[in-house]
């Protein structure tokens, strides 16, 4: 579904992604972890269109798609739900949600399918004339998600969306995930939570500084002694 073929990008002279190649295919979860720095979030708003690239080549859907503005990215079904969710605070819940729909043409189906978002995620439809910015973290990255389903993705890219969040609402968000997937969706997990992101996902790469230095099947990233000293706590045994 999509292809990255020696990615480069950076922000003026600095370079951030230095050669970047990477496969997602289509119905996989497939993690992206790393330190703070690693450049994730720089690949990630690269491969949405916020971030121009600099060379190499994406491919999505077997287009090349580095040329194309980050709204037709969205018709096409490539979204984005952002690092720190970026809900709009000052409108409701409800109008929240209406946004993840503006490059719709069918507005008529599009409130049946805000009902279908309140099913999943009943604390929305509870709070749903409320200002998001009264919700808590949980459920702004509910919302930042049913935001992002509005726009009917056929791949979702996640940007830390256990970020900030108490332990039990990581679980949470980690089960929501799973269940997108199972409905579906092709999903781009990126995630300081190594263990939870490789936990439900198919495939996994570490990037660092750049570049991607190691990627393999979940289960064997997840049993890699190499892995866990840097990034999972220490022996993998333990």
């Amino acid at each position: 579904m999509l292809r990255v073929s020696d990615l480069e990008a950076g922000y003026g002279k600095i370079q951030v992604l230095k050669g970047i190649s990477l496969e997602i295919g289509s119905g996989e979860i497939v993690t992206l972890i790393g330190a703070n720095g690693a450049g994730k979030t720089t690949l990630m708003r690269t491969l949405c269109g916020l971030l121009p690239a600099k060379g190499g080549k994406i491919e999505y859907q077997k287009t090349p798609i580095q040329g194309k503005s980050p709204a037709e990215r969205v018709k096409r079904g490539l979204i984005l739900v952002p690092e720190g969710r970026q809900i709009l605070r000052r409108m409701t819940v409800y109008e929240n949600l209406l946004m993840g729909a503006y490059a719709r043409e069918d507005q008529g189906a599009v409130r049946a399918h805000i009902e279908e978002i309140f099913h999943r995620f009943p604390v929305l439809k509870e709070r749903r004339l409320l200002a998001a910015d009264v919700l808590s973290g949980g459920e702004q990255q509910m919302l930042a998600i049913g935001r992002a389903l509005l726009s009917r993705p056929k791949l979702l890219m996640l940007d830390e969306p256990s970020l900030g969040l108490s332990p039990l609402l990581v679980r949470e968000i980690f089960k929501i995930i799973a269940d997108l997937h199972r409905s579906g969706i092709t999903i781009f997990l990126v995630e300081q939570n190594a263990l939870k992101a490789l936990q439900i996902a198919d495939r996994g790469y570490v990037m660092e500084v750049g570049r991607i230095i190691m990627s393999d099947h979940a289960q064997v990233l997840l049993n890699s002694r190499e892995l866990h000293e840097a990034y999972l706590g220490g022996d993998k045994r333990t």
